[in-house]
This record gives structure tokens, sequence and C-alpha cells, in this order.
């Protein structure tokens, strides 16, 4: 049916050189990989370089875009208002069973002088979790990359820190003991 089609790109990747170069094609094994595993090392792409030749310039390597200021990394520890909750469901042997899990508080938050929108809370230390929130606020550690990715599928976005009416507490120690003697 013709000539196959054959990419050049691989022609422009550079493998790491540890004693002397591989053989093309050859592939190194990740020090870090159990040794029946091969995994291919790569020190980057001399296609940029290939481009900046054709254009007469010199490359510059290529560097990945980093967190916007005020912007946390993706996996931040973050605080997040939670509190486990117990599905009874019947198991496939027609028993009765108690399935666990977790389930992030939302909240309305005043986006502008009449409008409110769902959220979730997050905060950056336990501490500043308790100042808003009150000690009696059941929580989870997570990191706020997936809690923002978890949420948004509902429509709902992550506020960092957030500013809380001080004295107006949801969860008091007395919620907790409830809390606690339903999960028996």
């Amino acid at each position: 049916m013709g000539t196959p089609i054959r990419s050049r790109l691989l022609d422009y990747i550079e493998l790491d050189r540890v004693e002397a170069e591989p053989p093309a094609g050859a592939v190194q094994a990740c020090a870090s990989a159990p040794a029946s595993v091969s995994t291919p090392v790569r020190a980057g792409s001399r296609l940029l370089d290939h481009y900046a030749a054709a254009a007469g310039a010199e490359a510059t390597p290529y560097t990945p875009p980093g967190p916007r200021p005020g912007v946390p990394a993706y996996h931040a520890p973050v605080f997040v208002p939670a509190h486990p909750r117990y599905a009874d469901i019947t198991d496939a042997d027609g028993r009765p069973a108690r399935v666990p899990f977790i389930a992030y508080e939302l909240f309305e938050h005043r986006t502008g002088a009449t409008r409110t929108r769902t959220v979730a809370f997050a905060f950056t230390t336990r501490d500043r979790l308790v100042a808003a929130l009150g000690e009696a606020q059941p929580w989870v550690a997570t990191s706020i990359g997936p809690l923002a990715e978890a949420v948004a599928g509902y429509g709902v976005t992550v506020v960092l820190d957030p500013r809380v009416t001080p004295g107006h507490h949801n969860w008091q120690p007395d919620d907790l003991a409830a809390l606690a003697r339903e999960a028996r």
C-alpha cells in the first residue's frame, strides 16, 4: 500500500550517557528501577536545538512554568473541613453492611455584595482552621490539587484560608460525641 510513515522526532532525542554512548535504539535502566525493568532515561530533546540552528539562533533550555504567585503547588498540604459518613447497604450476599466514606463540607461564600457561591474551604495550617471554624471542627489533610479536581466536578471551587465570621462554629463538642456514637 505504500511506504509506512516514519517520524524523525526520535532522531533528535538524546539519551543520557553514563559511561559510553548506548547503541542506537538501546534503552538504559533507570537507577531507581528494579534490574528487571528497563526505562528510557532522557536528558532532554535536541529538537529545540535543531530548530534554533536552522533559524541561526542559539537554543534556550526549556523551563517548565512554575506556580503562579498566590497559587499553591498541586501537592501542597491543606486542612479541609470534612467528616466521616456511613452508608448502610446490602452486600452481594444480602447481608447488611456499613460503608464508611469522607464527606467534604461545603459552604456558602459571599463573592460580592449580593452574590454567593458554594465553595470548599482549605486551610494552610491546622491553627488557621481552628481559628476560623473552632476546635470541634472535624477535618482531613489532603493535597490542594486533588481536592480542587474532586470538587470542580460538582461546580464547586476551593477558597484557601478564607475569612470567616468569628464566633460562629458549625461543630460543637456535643456534635462530635454524637458522631462518634453514630459510628459505633
